[in-house]
């Protein structure tokens, strides 16, 4: 685990600027998994709770990354393939805001079932 600590430190660097401390970030996780069982609780529960306690920074970015970046590729290919046959169908005649919330009902449409 340490070593993906490292990894992560090292691909969010820009410059001399860091995102977050990867030895700081190695110790909160072996602290946060003592505090609560992280085998069974959800990624986006364990976010919650640390926003909750307002602790462990560097866990919070971390967790807030890995929440934010989609698992695949194909999620925001059929984005953008769903926004192209909006757009094409009802070309110029919406605004931007209706726009967008069509898109989001489309793209997102299994979670609205």
């Amino acid at each position: 685990m340490k070593e993906k600590c490292l990894n992560l430190a090292k691909y969010l660097k820009h410059d001399n600027l860091l995102d977050l401390d990867d030895l700081d970030l190695f110790s909160e996780l072996n602290i946060l998994k003592e505090i609560i069982g992280l085998e069974n609780d959800k990624p986006i529960d364990i976010l919650n709770y640390i926003k909750r306690i307002n602790s462990f920074p560097n866990t919070y970015i971390a967790y807030r990354i890995m929440l934010t970046i989609s698992v695949s590729v194909a999620l925001a290919e059929r984005s953008f393939s769903k926004l192209k046959l909006i757009k094409s169908y009802l070309r110029s005649t919406m605004s931007q805001q209706r726009l967008n919330i069509l898109a989001l009902l489309s793209i997102e449409k299994y979670f609205f079932k």
